[in-house]
């Protein structure tokens, strides 16, 4: 079975970093282009940032860019989003999503597989 797991949230202080991690098992990651979107209380769902296959395209939300940095390791069949310099309104559950595409996009819609989810939290 294709399944998606994210992992590395949790609760850091404004100016802090995490890195998020989604794991990919039951296929291999290398043929799916990637895209990590948040989705905070009250709001929707929203393109953080993707990738292609190889990584030699990468997306950025407007919001984002210059602090975020997607990443992929198809070896470990892994992809990373390294998140610096924080904002409270980076507050969200993050998702990862894969799709067998390999032009990524930052629409929700355009991807197949979606893990389930990890929580930021951002505050002092």
């Amino acid at each position: 079975q294709l399944q998606l797991v994210e992992s590395g949230g949790g609760l850091v202080q404004p100016g802090g970093s995490l890195r998020l991690s989604c794991v990919a098992s039951g296929f291999r990651l290398a043929y799916y282009a990637i895209g990590w979107f948040r989705q905070a209380p009250g709001k929707e769902r929203e393109g953080v940032s993707c990738i292609s296959r190889a990584g030699g395209t990468r997306n950025y939300a407007d919001s984002v860019k210059g602090r975020f940095t997607i990443s992929r390791d198809n070896a470990k069949n892994t992809v990373y989003l390294q998140m610096n310099s924080l904002k409270p309104e980076d507050t969200a559950v993050y998702y990862c999503a894969a799709d067998t595409r390999n032009v990524p996009t930052m629409d929700f819609r355009d991807y197949d597989y979606w893990g389930q989810g990890t929580q930021v939290t951002v505050s002092s």
